[in-house]
């Protein structure tokens, strides 16, 4: 009779010792969990071009505005992943230098594109669900993650379209980057719609944009390669030039270019689109067709990198 009863105070102690023991394991109050959440939540100032107001955005929200800027959706998963890294990579750089500033970063091609929800709701219809989950998927599944060069976050640079090559970073911009260095990018001339692209300026136009002292004839003269083909320095009648400037002045897609005259006309044809510094996109969506992950191909843009979660310190 005593064992019974022994058995029974036993079995009416033990839950009773269970809900005591687990409320002090480890558990935080809510009010406590909540003020840990506002803590570790990063936010970019953003700048609208056209408004030049400033709005806090809350750093994932800030890398899917993107995502939906700079990546068509209809990219594979991979690339929209490697896009995200990079361009989560790419704000946080500038979140650690623009701290005395009044905001991070622009809405526009400036820095990023951002776009957000109500202009993606009138862009998509039917299809915003769709996408708007497809891009989701791309951010949550690489949350946080960032792109790093011993130790200190990489500046991500990316581009639309390479020539077949991308290029280093002093070419562009004056600044040797040792994870910013030129690759093959063989993907790009079947995988991009801008791959190739030409252009036509009457003669008065053409000397006019560039600044040069029109003539009877043109004359040019390339006077230095990069080592991804594309034009470093050109004369053009007697007047040298950077390639990255003609480009900027007539408003070219790339700097790997090719003059001709025609009459009173002038006719350029560039191959690739954008810088050419970094992560070529239509190559990283060439690269996520061929079955490569995201990780893969940001390692394959950025030398000697390492992918790891950002720590909010």
């Amino acid at each position: 009779m005593k064992q019974i009863i022994y058995i029974s105070l036993l079995l009416i102690a033990i839950p009773f010792f269970i809900v005591i023991i687990s409320s002090f394991e480890g558990e935080i109050p809510k009010d406590e969990q909540k003020e840990l959440e506002v803590e570790e939540k990063v936010y970019v100032r953003l700048k609208r071009e056209k408004t030049g107001n400033i709005e806090k955005i809350e750093l994932e929200e800030y890398v899917l505005g993107v995502l939906a800027g700079e990546m068509p959706v209809s990219f594979h998963i991979e690339a929209l992943k490697a896009q995200a890294v990079a361009s989560r990579s790419y704000v946080l750089k500038r979140l650690k230098y623009n701290k005395e500033n009044d905001y991070d970063v622009v809405d526009s091609v400036t820095n990023q594109v951002y776009l957000d929800n109500s202009y993606l709701e009138e862009k998509w219809l039917d299809k915003y669900n769709e996408n708007i989950a497809k891009l989701k998927k791309a951010v949550t599944e690489t949350k946080l993650e960032c792109i790093f060069y011993e130790g200190e976050i990489a500046d991500a640079l990316f581009f639309s379209t390479s020539n077949g090559f991308t290029e280093n970073s002093e070419e562009i911009f004056n600044n040797t980057v040792p994870y910013l260095r030129s690759v093959e990018s063989v993907w790009d001339e079947k995988t991009s719609p801008v791959f190739n692209d030409q252009k036509t300026y009457n003669k008065n136009d053409f000397y006019n944009m560039l600044g040069i002292k029109k003539s009877k004839k043109l004359e040019t003269r390339i006077t230095e390669y990069s080592d991804s083909g594309r034009i470093v320095k050109i004369k053009i009648n007697g007047i040298e030039m950077k390639g990255s400037d003609v480009r900027t002045k007539l408003g070219l897609r790339s700097t790997d270019f090719q003059i001709q005259e025609e009459g009173e006309k002038i006719i350029i044809k560039t191959s690739g689109f954008g810088h050419g510094v970094g992560m070529s996109q239509y190559g990283a969506l060439g690269m996520a067709n061929e079955g490569y992950k995201y990780d893969e191909i940001l390692k394959y843009y950025y030398q000697g990198i390492s992918i790891n979660k950002y720590k909010n310190k």
